[in-house]
């Protein structure tokens, strides 16, 4: 890779080494991964009843503060894979039957992920699942080889974005990263099965308080795009994480009546999809970043 990584919307210039943490995601430009294995907490036209055949990548550029998967987001652990490595790790998902590959949060290893999907026969979807912060330009490298995008979008506001991710521009960003997304995937497809076999799902994870931030985020996907094309999910899933003191608005949950309110706010503007109910909050579905399927 270059010297000097531009990759992302952050344009931090670090030298990555192949082997040496740099830049804001704390990665090297080998990718390093904490687990790939079959998974069942995505939305049921991604894990199926056989599961989602999922990467995950350590390190992320975006650094949110409530994180969940914190344990890895920061950049700690995993295990360095080389092109051909991980190359390895896709087939042998693929051979236990899962429904799809799913990269999760590999933007900042867009380069690598790109060279071990070139001449690569799946013969199953490959899912790109992000922050939904990433560059447009970094996107189009993925061309061909992604079947299926699952961005997060998770700011509608700036102010949100910088205090909680130091991302004031990841509105913008995440905007016309979405936009890419659907130019190279089209409106989606799903099988006999009801799997996703193309396209883009759109997810949005509310936040405490944070309900017309929610309701815009709803009504940029019902607006950009041509009804029925993208598939939309509503997480209520969050759950407050360790250091959040700073935060005490974070603190909280997301009550029923909130969720309900904003279930219906996304069947009035006729998006389809998914959603969760307030009982979804628990750490239960984070699974352990182990080294499994390494």
């Amino acid at each position: 890779m270059d010297v000097f990584c531009n990759d992302c919307p952050r344009q931090c210039r670090a030298k990555r080494d192949s082997d040496r943490p740099a830049g804001i995601c704390r990665s090297p430009s080998l990718p390093r991964v904490a687990r790939a294995a079959p998974h069942f907490g995505e939305e049921p036209c991604i894990s199926g009843t056989k599961g989602s055949g999922t990467v995950f990548f350590t390190g992320c550029n975006l650094r949110c503060v409530f994180c969940q998967n914190r344990e890895i987001s920061r950049g700690q652990g995993g295990e360095l894979l080389t092109v051909s490595q991980l190359r390895d790790v896709m087939l042998r998902l693929r051979d236990q039957g899962v429904h799809n590959i799913n990269l999760v949060t590999g933007a900042h290893f867009v380069r690598p992920i790109a060279q071990a999907l070139e001449g690569l026969d799946l013969e199953i979807p490959v899912v790109w699942n992000s922050s939904g912060y990433e560059s447009v330009e970094s996107l189009r490298r993925l061309e061909g080889l992604v079947q299926v995008y699952l961005p997060d979008f998770k700011y509608w506001k700036s102010d949100l974005a910088r205090s909680y991710s130091l991302a004031e521009d990841y509105p913008g960003v995440a905007a016309a990263a979405i936009k890419e997304m659907f130019r190279q995937t089209g409106p989606y497809e799903l099988d006999v099965e009801g799997l996703l076999r193309r396209g883009v799902l759109i997810r949005h994870l509310i936040l405490p308080g944070q309900d017309l931030n929610a309701m815009d985020v709803i009504d940029f996907a019902a607006e950009e795009f041509p009804e029925g094309s993208v598939l939309f999910s509503l997480m209520s899933q969050y759950t407050p994480m360790p250091g959040l003191e700073r935060f005490p608005e974070l603190l909280g949950r997301v009550d029923a009546e909130t969720n309900q309110r904003l279930i219906a706010y996304m069947e009035k503007r006729g998006l389809s999809g998914y959603w969760q109910e307030p009982d979804a909050a628990t750490d239960e579905m984070i699974p352990a970043f182990d080294g499994t399927g390494l």
